[in-house]
């Protein structure tokens, strides 16, 4: 039977048990309250709604721009609260409202592709002011791991239209269809293919050789002497141009030409305005009435007498239109010039003068 002392010394140990561990569970409680300012410390409540809470739990996390906050206190569903029926009830410390405020956003995200989900608050671009205890956050739509996991499904399923569309593309050339199928096939199309590149590779030859007009055009130095000098001529004719040199010199530099253009401007002003105002002979052709009457009537008279004379009236008319006054007066012509033919050959027959004395 165990002394009055070894039950003494039993109970003590217990009791410096129970108080260890009382004081181990006190710090692992202060522990894990710290990440939100502490057990002891003043906190407030934050509310954001969601279509899903995507696994989100009680107690899960909150972290502002990936630092711990605060964590999770209530998840549930809200009716009439469509579509984002999903309530989501967070406490923080107050020490971290500085860095809050009512536009900031809240999403829920995964720790990784097997991790918990928590939530994550953004203040990036957020400049409202600090919330208030049971403030509403606007929430951001985060992708999560289902999502995410379907997205890659239909990715590879893409991919592997592509691949299958690709496979069958390659089948269809092996078997030589196709203009792709033919160039890699048909022996007659890779011999034409080398016959054209052989043929390439002569030209390029050539060319570094310096044969034919693009192998003078790169290699002989000709062409660049020919061209220089040419723009050297075109430099001196620039700058004797500048100089005033020359006839087109003049042109640019003498003001002469200039002057005479605008006294002939001028001369030529002073003329219509002489004929606008009725000077001179074109002035009262211009403006005179009577003048231009009388030149119609003598051009009107000139037409009558050359249809007169088209019509054969009068002397001249007769002269123009009947032909045998013409022949007549080619004959006489004739007729006088055989008389002075014949007074040329023989004077003495028709010049000879008989004198008779009484």
């Amino acid at each position: 039977m165990p002394s009055q002392e070894e039950l003494k010394w039993s109970q003590l140990k217990v009791g410096l048990l129970v108080v260890a561990s009382l004081a181990a569970l006190s710090g692992l409680i202060f522990l894990m309250s710290g990440s939100t300012g502490g057990l002891f410390s003043k906190k407030i409540r934050l509310r954001s709604y969601f279509q899903n809470a995507d696994g989100l739990k009680v107690g899960a996390p909150v972290t502002l721009d990936g630092v711990t906050i605060g964590n999770v206190t209530r998840v549930r569903i809200v009716p009439h609260h469509e579509p984002n029926s999903v309530e989501v009830t967070c406490r923080v410390g107050d020490q971290y409202l500085p860095s809050l405020h009512t536009d900031s956003t809240v999403a829920i995200d995964q720790a990784g592709v097997l991790g918990d989900a928590f939530v994550d608050i953004s203040s990036a671009t957020a400049h409202g002011p600090i919330p208030l205890d049971d403030s509403i956050l606007p929430s951001a739509a985060a992708p999560g791991i289902p999502e995410v996991i379907r997205t890659s499904q239909e990715t590879l399923q893409q991919t592997n239209d592509v691949l299958s569309k690709i496979g069958t593309t390659v089948e269809t050339i092996n078997h030589g269809k196709g203009t792709a199928g033919l160039l890699l096939n048909d022996p007659q199309t890779a011999q034409n293919l080398a016959r054209m590149i052989h043929q390439l590779e002569t030209l390029t030859q050539n060319i570094s050789d310096g044969k034919g007009t693009l192998g003078k055009l790169i290699l002989d130095d000709q062409l660049y002497t020919h061209a220089n000098e040419t723009l050297a001529r075109l430099d001196d004719v620039a700058t004797r141009l500048d100089n005033g040199e020359g006839t087109a010199g003049k042109l640019l530099r003498d003001d002469t030409l200039y002057q005479n253009l605008n006294r002939a401007a001028e001369n030529t002003n002073k003329l219509l305005d002489q004929i606008n105002s009725g000077n001179g002979a074109l002035g009262k052709l211009a403006h005179d009435p009577a003048l231009a009457q009388k030149l119609q009537d003598s051009i009107s008279q000139m037409d009558t007498l050359l249809s007169n004379v088209n019509q054969g009236k009068g002397s001249l008319g007769q002269l123009v239109v009947n032909p045998s006054l013409y022949q007549h007066a080619d004959q006489a012509l004739s007729e006088g010039g055989s008389l002075v033919t014949e007074l040329r050959k023989n004077p003495k027959k028709y010049l000879t003068v008989h004198m008779k004395l009484f």
